[in-house]
């Protein structure tokens, strides 16, 4: 039978994989592989269930005003305005913290590269910066509701 070469570098099974979930995290990744002498492991990481949004009698349900706010977006942009959409599923955010100023309010003239927003995604917080210098026109989402990818955010006017 023979031999087993050992590295002691390597370290147990567990470190290993705790080193491959650390890779998922950094890079963010969906998934990775890896394979050790007889040994293939393959860590996923599945997108979190969606938070149940918060009971209001006068608010829409979530879903519905999320397809709204994409509707409204699609419909709403006129020609020459850009439309600012997520870049991934999460929750919306307008400021910091539930007292704070917004970052921005309708009719604010923006820079690109200035921060819009915050979705939160897996308990990280994202600034979602703009694409381009203009002026605000509408904000199509409300605060604090689930935002899907590639849904409209704002409707800007560039500056000519």
């Amino acid at each position: 039978m023979p031999k087993r070469r050992t590295d002691a570098r390597r370290g147990t099974p567990l470190d290993r994989l705790r080193e491959l979930a650390a890779l998922l995290d950094e890079y963010g990744l969906s998934a990775v592989s890896a394979r050790w002498d007889d040994v293939r492991v393959r860590l996923e990481r599945r997108p979190a269930p969606p938070l149940p949004a918060p009971s209001l009698p006068a608010a829409p349900p979530a879903a519905a005003a999320t397809s709204a706010a994409k509707s409204e977006g699609a419909e709403g942009a006129a020609p020459g305005h850009v439309t600012i959409e997520a870049p991934m599923v999460g929750t919306f955010y307008r400021a910091t913290a539930p007292g704070a100023d917004p970052y921005v309010r309708e009719g604010d003239e923006i820079k690109e590269g200035q921060i819009l927003c915050i979705i939160e995604a897996m308990k990280l917080m994202n600034e979602i910066e703009a694409k381009v210098a203009g002026r605000i026109v509408k904000i199509l989402v409300e605060n604090g509701l689930a935002v899907e990818y590639g849904q409209p955010l704002f409707l800007v006017e560039p500056l000519h």
